[in-house]
């Protein structure tokens, strides 16, 4: 079994070398991504390294560290602030907050975790120039709405993502 194993390999070393370089080549370019939470459909994403988003579209960053994950953990959620927008908090009962981006509702935090860890609020006010608001559609992402990811800075971010399964 060995010995047919490698005569495969032999016989197609130039296809398998050139599925490697051009690995190697892209990859300092794209990054694939899976998406392991539910805080957004979809399970595979591509990663255009270097990219900035723009409002609307996906961005991977690295988590800055604090809470439940360790510090530079890949994060992927939607850009929803921009610098310039302004966000905006509204208490509601027994310590929720509803969070507005330039007036359009975005999710609404909670003040304890599902484990029951606190959750400090996220920023409030104007977006300065090299940040971002990032958010997902799930009551349960870990997004700018609370502190630990808060508005997310231009050093954090990886580059723009794209849904691809």
């Amino acid at each position: 079994m060995l010995e047919r194993l490698y005569r495969h390999f032999c016989r197609r070393a130039p296809v398998y070398l050139w599925v490697l370089v051009c690995l190697v080549a892209l990859s300092r370019y794209y990054m694939v991504s899976i998406n392991v939470s539910d805080s957004l459909p979809g399970v595979i994403y591509l990663i255009e390294k270097g990219t900035l988003p723009e409002k609307g579209e996906l961005v991977a960053f690295r988590y800055a560290g604090g809470g439940p994950y360790e510090r530079g953990s890949l994060f992927l959620k939607r850009v929803v602030g921009v610098n310039g927008s302004v966000v905006s908090a509204v208490e509601q009962d027994e310590g929720f907050k509803d969070y507005y981006v330039d007036g359009q509702f975005v999710g609404r935090a909670k003040p304890y975790s599902k484990v029951g860890l606190p959750l400090p609020p996220g920023p409030v006010g104007v977006i300065p120039k090299g940040r971002y608001y990032v958010a997902a559609p799930n009551p349960d992402s870990l997004d700018s709405r609370y502190a630990w990811v808060g508005w997310v800075t231009d050093e954090q971010i990886v580059g723009r993502a794209i849904r691809i399964f």
